[in-house]
This record gives C-alpha cells, sequence and structure tokens, in this order.
C-alpha cells in the first residue's frame, strides 16, 4: 500500500460558507472519515487554522527567525489534509472525489516518496 496525502485548498478570498455549509461540509466530512477508518484507508487527518496564525521558521548560518503569516504568497494555502493508504492511484484518486465532495472544496492527491 502506498500512503497518499489528500490536500485541501482554501482561498481566502473565496465567499464564506454559511454557518448552514459548515455545519453541512463537518457532517459530510465527519462521514467521509468513518468510510476511510472502516475501509482501512485512514492514517491521519485534519483541519488547520487559517494562514494568517502561521508562524513560519527559518535557519540559517547557525540564526532562527520566526516571522508571522503564511510561507507562500499565493492566492491559496494549505486548509486541510488526510493521510491515506492505497492501493494505487486510481484508489486514492476515488477517495479524493469523496473527499472533495465532502468538504465542498479541492481536493490535491500526491503520493509520498518511497524510502
Amino acid at each position: 500500500m502506498t500512503q497518499y496525502m489528500l490536500s485541501v485548498h482554501y482561498d481566502p478570498k473565496a465567499p464564506e460558507m454559511t454557518p448552514e455549509d459548515q455545519q453541512k461540509a463537518f457532517k459530510q466530512v465527519d462521514k467521509v472519515n468513518a468510510d476511510l477508518q472502516k475501509a482501512g484507508a485512514w492514517v491521519f487527518g485534519g483541519g488547520l487554522h487559517p494562514p494568517e496564525i502561521a508562524t513560519v521558521v527559518r535557519t540559517a548560518g547557525g540564526e532562527t527567525v520566526t516571522t508571522d503569516g503564511p510561507f507562500a504568497e499565493t492566492k491559496e494555502q494549505l486548509g486541510g489534509f488526510w493521510v491515506i493508504e492505497a492501493a494505487d492511484l486510481d484508489a486514492a484518486l476515488e477517495w479524493a472525489a469523496k473527499c472533495s465532495v465532502a468538504c465542498m472544496g479541492p481536493v490535491e492527491v500526491r503520493p509520498f516518496q518511497d524510502e
């Protein structure tokens, strides 16, 4: 089995979900999480706070510097993720489709590098 990261993208410029849509997404994600666990594909998953509260740590020349805010200056940031085990990319993509419907947003699929 290969491990894949299914990452949920967060676009701060996208319209905010209504409280009703948020509750719907939470329930849908809970169901997908249960389905992943039941199938034995679940490794780990979680949602993240907004990127504005991130702290970036850089170390160079023996000095460590921390700065506020997200590392990447992009329109989309990582909003949450799942780590799953799947037999192959096609199986991971099937789970990603279910995750995308559940969280009502795009999900990127990337395999972990072989050790």
